[in-house]
């Protein structure tokens, strides 16, 4: 006969990295600086923070309750050897629902376990009868891990609470653009009905209000109070003005930012040149681009366009763009470095209602940095209501940007200047 196999049951919960991480941590827990109570007002909250359900919660202030109190005091042992039955007994639960529970909480990090070899939990005692170890479930973890998870639920409800005045406040500014609307009656109807489509784009927009996260509330509602701003024919915000000597940019980044040549090096000396200030402060009627736009070929059809001279683009300043477009705050926009200014491209084609495939393209010619700078120019003309189709004057500017005629940085330079001097007036 051949030797019969004898399955060895296993010993105890299986041990990971993770796990064995947490008992470390659980050694070095300094006894006597949290309370039982402490503790337990903790176990209830942490329900918020999504580390564990409610059921999960009830079980761990079940063996919060068990430990002695004094075993928090300085020189005790805050270990729990009641049995699953009995745990399950006392929270309503199954046993198989408790073992469960326990692993979970052991996963997160909010209780540490000792199994014994036949699955029993005692206590090892000294010889004047201290507890020194034992086998069974160690809430030492909750002690170091105090400050930290307190901290979290702290969080946690300050997050709900912004999130909650986020959403009223955006709610309520909705209600008054709404009202607004139906009480501007000075306003023509084609005016009325535009404002109102842009109204309801950001209501559709942010969607179930509920659900959208506090940034997008924030930017929605910033939009609409401007709405509601134009709608009552309030003047613009006063914005501070900085002047810088030597200069003929209006707006510099910084004091060693000095031009002291043409701010056109790549012109032909045959060319018209044109000033930063040449944009005068004046705009057609919404739908048709501004007569004094840099970009004035940029009506010129495709067949028109002469062959590529690929010549290097002027590179601005990021300060220089935010203050030649004050539609990026208007829309809440705040960016403080290129990368920033990119990652919102996608959002600011969709407050201009720029498509997907007209913003590849100008990536793809320009790059990222040029093509964000060409979307704000973009969105301050929308906002200004120089251009009808924002989405065709990109592909414009990307098509003169292919011919290697495209001046962004006279533009910006234009567009800043016609800011400062909206706002000195």
């Amino acid at each position: 006969m051949g030797n019969t196999q004898i399955d060895q049951r296993p010993i105890g919960r299986r041990i990971t990295p993770q796990r064995a991480q947490f008992r470390r941590l659980a050694e070095s827990a300094d006894i006597g600086t949290v309370t039982r109570a402490q503790l337990a007002v903790l176990a209830q909250s942490l329900t918020c923070t999504g580390l564990i359900n409610g059921t999960e919660s009830h079980l761990l202030v079940a063996l919060i309750n068990t430990a002695p109190a004094e075993s928090f005091d300085k020189s005790g042992r805050p270990i729990v050897f009641k049995s699953n039955l009995q745990l399950a007994f006392e929270i309503g639960r199954s046993v198989g629902r408790v073992s469960r529970m326990l692993s979970s909480l052991f996963d997160v990090g909010l209780i540490t376990m000792q199994d014994s070899g036949n699955y029993k939990r005692y206590p090892i005692r000294n010889g004047d009868g201290e507890i020194t170890d034992g086998c069974g479930i160690d809430l030492r973890i909750l002690i170091v891990r105090y400050a930290e998870l307190d901290e979290l639920v702290r969080q946690v409800r300050a997050e709900k609470k912004a999130a909650d005045a986020a959403l009223r406040r955006y709610r309520g500014a909705l209600r008054n653009a709404r009202y607004a609307l139906s009480a501007a009656a000075e306003l023509s109807e084609q005016v009325l009905g535009r404002i109102g489509s842009r109204v309801e784009r950001v209501s559709d927009f942010v969607g179930a209000a509920g659900k959208a996260s506090s940034r997008m509330l924030r930017r929605a509602t910033a939009i609409l109070e401007w709405i509601v701003e134009r709608l009552m024919q309030l003047p613009r915000r006063a914005a501070e003005v900085s002047e810088t000597k030597n200069t003929t940019c209006p707006h510099v980044e910084n004091g060693m930012h000095i031009q002291i040549t043409t701010p056109h090096p790549f012109d032909d000396s045959s060319d018209e040149w044109r000033s930063a200030n040449a944009e005068q402060p004046n705009s057609l009627k919404a739908g048709s681009a501004s007569k004094w736009a840099f970009e004035e070929s940029l009506r010129r059809r495709r067949s028109e366009i002469n062959q590529p001279r690929r010549l290097p683009q002027a590179m601005v300043a990021l300060q220089d763009v935010i203050r030649a477009v004050p539609a990026l705050k208007t829309y809440g926009f705040a960016p403080t470095s290129w990368a920033d200014l990119a990652r919102a491209v996608p959002l600011m084609c969709r407050f201009a209602g720029i498509s997907e495939d007209a913003r590849a393209r100008a990536v793809e010619q320009m790059g990222e940095q040029q093509a964000a700078v060409a979307v704000a120019v973009t969105l301050e003309k929308y906002d200004r209501q120089e251009v009808s189709s924002p989405g065709g004057y990109l592909r414009a500017m990307t098509d003169r940007a292919a011919a290697g005629e495209l001046y962004l940085a006279r533009s910006v330079f234009g567009l800043a200047a016609r800011h400062s001097m909206e706002v000195r007036h």
